[in-house]
């Protein structure tokens, strides 16, 4: 991969990050905690298959005994009946995604349906599943562009009754604060990915690594 072509990598992953937090500046990121997340969709088939190195990829060696401890149970639960099985994968569900979130170092509320994935996380796997990011960039950006758009116009607007009265320029004034600081923090964010990633790649240079 050339020079260009990682800079451009870069700096669309870092238009991403910025964009999903621009649009959910409350929500988690992470999507592994539901049901239809990856990390339960590799324990159905696990289960199915009676095989338990779909998950392994989850979780830390540290805690593999545990998970495969868990698995055993449930296998051997399950094929009491119909009802016994619905309760002993939901316990292995329970089980894995508890320590996976808890190795992430994040905290663990529970299971949560399918629907509570985010739209944008569900684009971030169709990308994967089809090797095209590029309904991701588009939708990404477009909500950058928009939170950029949505606050310069408040500015512009009140910039032109500023002077009016004091109260019109404290309008202005806060709202030009947010539309500078809003662009100051996106671009103090891609600098710091650039940074971060010009520093990898010099790293890489002097082990005689090849960069990635």
């Amino acid at each position: 991969m050339n020079g260009q072509a990682r800079k451009s990598r870069a700096l669309i992953w870092t238009i991403f990050l910025i964009a999903l937090a621009v649009m959910l500046p409350d929500q988690a990121i992470a999507h592994c905690d539901t049901l239809d997340g990856p990390v339960v969709i590799d324990a159905r088939t696990a289960l199915a298959q009676g095989d338990i190195t779909p998950v392994l990829k989850w979780i830390s060696a540290d805690e593999e005994k545990v998970v495969r401890g868990a698995f055993a149970e449930t296998l051997a639960v399950r094929k009491q009946s119909p009802e016994a099985k619905e309760l002993a994968d939901m316990y292995f569900f329970e089980t894995l995604v508890r320590i996976h979130r808890a190795g992430e170092g994040a905290p663990y509320t529970g299971l949560k349906p399918g629907v509570s994935i985010d739209p944008a996380i569900v684009l971030t796997d169709q990308a994967l599943k089809t090797g095209s990011i590029d309904k991701v960039v588009e939708v990404m950006t477009g909500a950058l562009a928009q939170g950029i758009r949505e606050r310069f116009t408040r500015a512009y607007e009140n910039q032109k009754h500023a002077k009016d009265s004091v109260a019109a320029g404290r309008e202005f004034v806060e709202s030009y604060v947010v539309f500078t600081h809003y662009v100051e923090g996106i671009h103090g964010q891609i600098k710091r990915h650039a940074d971060s990633a010009h520093h990898g790649q010099d790293s890489a240079a002097a082990k005689g690594e090849p960069a990635h």
